[in-house]
């Protein structure tokens, strides 16, 4: 399958392993109403419908990681995330559907009624669960899993980073700001002037922001941290970059070797952490559905319209275009995960079943 990145790069495609998931382009729309509220013009990308049955950012770095395990020869892959993980949960829907077997080590996190429904739907894909009380407990459980799986397998599992983001896991971005440049030619949306994404693995906004450079989209990637500042760091930041401008170099494919500036890292969303909702966040949640009916969520996509909300408040996009790049998952599920008894779910994930909700859950 011949996607923007490869058409760019030809020699890439020969050098990198890539598994079609998803349904490209995904749409741009401008959100009229909630540009008059807030007097600047205002689209979004919809990668919340990226691919059936699961959407949102996660499928874009999954189509090379699972690729690289299926070019690789892996039967096994093993994944991070926290207990309601949509990175998680998409791996092991993905894997599942392409003969892969699914392993998820999740940890600890805040309890929201979208956790219950994703540890159900990751229940039903059949993949194992494991619990870690901390990342590091998560990484030494990994490498065990691992040689289990070699030994099983006969095959070395592929071992894919929290939220997919890895060199390979970036370079989906990187192709997602050549379908963007693609769009802004012709002329589905002007170029705009910011791009706001959520921060958390980093790998969607390092994607957009190499890409960007490399397309030549004269565009500022605003990403809104929604984990701690030490998670997601200017430093780790550039260190992905840097990663994924190797992995194209490696495969003679010259990018440029410095992005001209720096992307616009912005804390002060992030609220009491990582999965606690906000005010500011749920009310930005509140205001996108009432105005545009576009979902979004507490942990990490209302937090980032939160933050360009507040910029638009204060003046600072008077005059300027902004896109919202929609990263979460709006595919409806089926209610039979749904249904399913959470008492079959290993003993560590019961709590989130039998605990209340975080007060600002709207499900409470």
């Amino acid at each position: 399958m011949t996607i923007p990145l490869f058409e760019r790069f030809p020699r890439l495609e020969r050098h990198v392993p890539y598994l079609p998931l998803g349904s490209w382009p995904t749409p741009v729309r401008e959100l009229a109403r909630l540009s008059r509220r807030l007097g600047t013009r205002v689209f979004v990308k919809c990668d919340d419908r990226s691919a059936v049955p699961y959407g949102g950012n996660k499928v874009r770095k999954l189509e090379f990681s699972l690729g690289r395990a299926l070019a690789g020869g892996a039967r096994t892959v093993i994944t991070f995330g926290c207990a309601g993980s949509n990175h998680a949960l998409a791996t092991a829907m993905y894997a599942r559907a392409h003969n892969l077997f699914p392993v998820s080590v999740l940890m600890p996190q805040p309890n929201a009624a979208y956790v219950r429904r994703n540890l159900l739907r990751h229940l039903a894909t059949g993949a194992r669960m494991e619990a870690a009380d901390s990342w590091p407990q998560s990484l030494s459980l990994s490498a065990r899993l691992a040689e289990e799986y070699r030994g099983r397998d006969g095959a070395a599992p592929l071992i894919i980073a929290a939220g997919g983001s890895s060199a390979e896991g970036v370079l989906g971005f990187v192709n997602a700001a050549f379908e963007l440049k693609a769009q802004i030619d012709g002329g589905l949306l002007p170029r705009p002037d910011r791009i706001y994404v959520t921060l958390g693995t980093m790998g969607t906004a390092a994607g957009l922001f190499l890409g960007c450079g490399i397309a030549g989209i004269d565009t500022i990637i605003t990403a809104v941290r929604v984990v701690p500042a030490a998670v997601a760091s200017a430093g780790a930041f550039h260190a992905l970059c840097a990663q994924t401008r190797a992995l194209l170099a490696a495969a003679g494919c010259a990018g440029p070797e410095t992005v001209t500036g720096g992307p616009d890292i912005r804390g002060g969303w992030l609220g009491a952490g990582y999965a606690e909702f906000s005010r500011e966040g749920m009310d930005a949640v509140a205001m996108a559905a009432e105005l545009e009916q576009l979902h979004l969520d507490g942990t990490y996509t209302g937090k980032t319209m939160a933050a360009l909300i507040g910029d638009a408040q204060q003046g600072v996009l008077r005059g300027k275009t902004v896109l919202f790049w929609n990263t979460l998952n709006s595919v409806p599920s089926g209610q039979s995960a749904a249904a399913a008894d959470f008492r079959l779910l290993p003993a560590p994930f019961h709590r989130y079943f039998t605990e209340p909700l975080q007060p600002l859950d709207p499900d409470r």
